[in-house]
C-alpha cells in the first residue's frame, strides 16, 4: 500500500505537503503513510481514495490485508485463525440476509416489480409531471414540521413568485430553500457525485439559508432534546465522531436494496440529530437522494396527522428500542405507494 501511495501522488504532481493540506493533516503523517510507518485510519484511507484518485474497494483492501497481517504475522496459529473469521464473515454475510423479514422483502419485491413497470414508462414522463410531484414533496415535508401554507400557496410561491398574506417570512423561506435543495440534489445526481460530508452539510445549509445563517451547514454545538420524543441525541462533543461513523457505514453498506439503504440513512441521521435545526428536512432529502440516484421515485411522507404520527412512532420505535423493521416497512410503504401513483399518473 505504500508504494501506491506514494507513487500516484508522484503521478499526480502532488507535494506532501499538499496531499496535506487537502487532507487537513500534518504532512509527517503522509511521509509516514507512504514509509509503512504507520496506518492510516479508516476516515483517512477514504480521503486519501478522493485525493489520489483510487478506487476506494482497492484501497481499502490493501489496508484491510496489512493491517490484519500487522497483527497476527507473529502468531504460528494465525493461518489456522485466519480461516476461522473466513467461516465467521460467511456467517456473517448469510445473517444478514436472513435479518430483512419477510413481510419487508414482500414490499421490496414488489416494489422492484413496479420499478421496472415505471422503467418501461420513462419515454411518458415529462417535466411538468416532475414539478407537481416535485412541489407536492416540498408541501408534505414542510407540513411534517408546522409549516401551514396549503398546496396552493407553496405553488404561488414557488412558481409565481408571490408572498402570502398572513403568512410568516419563515415559511416562506422554507418553501423556497427546500425547492432549492431538491433541485441540488438531482444536480447531485446528474454529476454522479459521491455522497460525503461536504455534500450533506451544502443540503443543510441550502435548507436554513436566511432562517439560521448561524447554523446553516454546521453541526450543532450544544446539547438538544426532540419534543414529544423519549429519544435523547447525543451530547454535541460527539457529534462530529457520530458523523464520521455515519459515513463510515455508509461506506460499508452501498450494496443494501436502496429502499433499505436510504431508509437506513435517513433513520441514523436524524438519530444522530446532528443539527441544531432541520433535521427531518434533511434527512428526507438524503434518503430521496439515494431513491431517486437508483432510479426509484421520491418516497413522499404525507403530513396529515395519522401518517405523521405513525411516521414519528416508527421513528421513536427504532431510536429507543433498536427496532428499525417498522421504520424501514413505513418507508418501504411510502415508496411503493409513490411509484404506483407515479405509474398511474403516467398512464
Amino acid at each position: 500500500m505504500k508504494n501506491l501511495l506514494k507513487s500516484k501522488r508522484v503521478l499526480l504532481g502532488l507535494k506532501v505537503k499538499d496531499l496535506a493540506f487537502k487532507m487537513n493533516i500534518d504532512q509527517a503523517l503522509i511521509s509516514k503513510f507512504e514509509s509503512g510507518l504507520r496506518f492510516p485510519t479508516e476516515k483517512q484511507i477514504r480521503d486519501l481514495s478522493s485525493h489520489l484518485e483510487i478506487p476506494l474497494d482497492d484501497l481499502m483492501k490493501l489496508w484491510l490485508k496489512e493491517k490484519i497481517f500487522s497483527e497476527i504475522k507473529e502468531y504460528k496459529i494465525a493461518e489456522e485463525t485466519l480461516s476461522m473469521v473466513m467461516e465467521e464473515i460467511a456467517k456473517y454475510n448469510v445473517l444478514l440476509i436472513k435479518e430483512i423479514p419477510n413481510s419487508i422483502q414482500e414490499i421490496l419485491d414488489e416494489i422492484d416489480f413496479h420499478k421496472s413497470i415505471l422503467n418501461q414508462k420513462r419515454e411518458f414522463d415529462s417535466f411538468r409531471i416532475v414539478e407537481a410531484l416535485e412541489l407536492e414533496y416540498t408541501f408534505e415535508s414542510n407540513r411534517i414540521e408546522g409549516n401551514t401554507l396549503n398546496l396552493r400557496e407553496t405553488d404561488l410561491i414557488v412558481n409565481q413568485g408571490l408572498t402570502i398574506s398572513g403568512k410568516s417570512m419563515r415559511e416562506h423561506l422554507e418553501v423556497i430553500n427546500h425547492k432549492e435543495a431538491i433541485d441540488y440534489i438531482k444536480i447531485l445526481i446528474d454529476k454522479k457525485s459521491e455522497f460525503n460530508e461536504y455534500e450533506l452539510l451544502t443540503i443543510h445549509n441550502l435548507i436554513l439559508r436566511g432562517i439560521n445563517p448561524e447554523y446553516a451547514g454546521k453541526y450543532r454545538n450544544v446539547q438538544v432534546m426532540i419534543q414529544g420524543s423519549l429519544h435523547t441525541p447525543p451530547q454535541a462533543f460527539m457529534v462530529p465522531k457520530e458523523m464520521e461513523d455515519y459515513f463510515i457505514w455508509y461506506s460499508r453498506n452501498k450494496n443494501l436494496h436502496p429502499v433499505i439503504l436510504a431508509a437506513e440513512l435517513h433513520e441514523r441521521l436524524v438519530t444522530i440529530h446532528p443539527f441544531i435545526d432541520g433535521n427531518g428536512r434533511t434527512s428526507r432529502l438524503i434518503m430521496n437522494l439515494f431513491l431517486l440516484k437508483h432510479g426509484f421515485v421520491i418516497a413522499n411522507i404525507k403530513g396529515d396527522f395519522d401518517t405523521r404520527m405513525k411516521y414519528y412512532q416508527t421513528l421513536e420505535n427504532a431510536q429507543t428500542n433498536n427496532d428499525k423493521n417498522s421504520f424501514i416497512e413505513f418507508i418501504a410503504k411510502v415508496e411503493l405507494e409513490s411509484l404506483k401513483r407515479y405509474i398511474s399518473v403516467l398512464g
